[in-house]
């Protein structure tokens, strides 16, 4: 069965009022990469995720959920 993995980064990022251009040259990726992740259509990569989480200044526990 595979593993579904939830995240927090649309809600996260709207609290940070930063738009998804903004999150996306913060970590070094497009906008289109942050949109893919915010849908679930794609799973970051643990280095992305870390450094998504770190933006944030939460553990990545936090803003990714395994479920």
């Amino acid at each position: 069965m595979p593993v579904e993995i939830q995240n927090r980064v649309k809600e996260l990022r709207a609290k940070h009022h930063l738009t998804q251009e903004d999150l996306a040259q913060k970590v070094g990726v497009t906008r289109q990469t942050i949109l893919a992740i915010e849908k679930g259509e794609y799973s970051p990569s643990l280095l992305l995720g870390m450094n998504i989480a770190k933006t944030f200044q939460l553990p990545v526990e936090e803003v990714f959920i395994k479920s």
